[in-house]
């Protein structure tokens, strides 16, 4: 009993550690794609956006990307040309792989794209603070949706991996 309770927090801790963004490079030209496995019926949000290279100063016509989330068969989720920033939200229809790439323009001479990247998905993808605020609820109740969410997520994904 007292392994399977230690066993649980470990899970739980591991698994209700704040995500933090990714910070990536791209030269002008090429592409890079990042993949999540996710699975069916999963929340997933994202946000990107170009670093500006010159704070102060409007960001360059040089640093604007091409987007694209689609399925592990083709679907397409998001797609956004030549921006600076963005974000996407969607339940995904089928498990597997997810791919979100990036394109940066073409540019002479070339150039160096800097971008913020954050992908969540299933309880990290929830906006706790905005629960907080609409249902009015003090921090230990917040804490205990977010353990019993944490604790549901596990539950599904078990019989998920079962069946796998």
């Amino acid at each position: 009993m007292i392994r399977l309770t230690l066993t649980l927090v470990l899970v739980i801790g591991i698994l209700s550690s704040t995500s933090q963004s990714l910070r990536f490079e791209i030269q002008s030209a090429h592409t890079k794609c990042i993949a999540e496995d996710i699975k069916s019926n999963s929340m997933t949000v994202g946000k990107y956006n170009v670093v500006n290279p010159n704070d102060g100063h409007p960001l360059p016509e040089s640093h604007k990307l091409t987007v694209r989330v689609t399925s592990a068969y083709g679907n397409s989720y998001h797609y956004a040309d030549r921006v600076d920033s963005g974000q996407f939200a969607f339940t995904a229809a089928e498990a597997g792989d997810y791919m979100a790439c990036f394109w940066a323009v073409d540019h002479s001479p070339q150039t160096t794209v800097t971008i913020d990247f954050d992908w969540r998905t299933g309880v990290q993808a929830k906006d706790w603070s905005n629960v907080a605020k609409k249902g009015s609820v003090d921090v230990m109740e917040l804490e205990l949706k977010k353990l019993y969410d944490t604790v549901s997520s596990i539950h599904q994904e078990m019989f998920y991996l079962r069946e796998r």
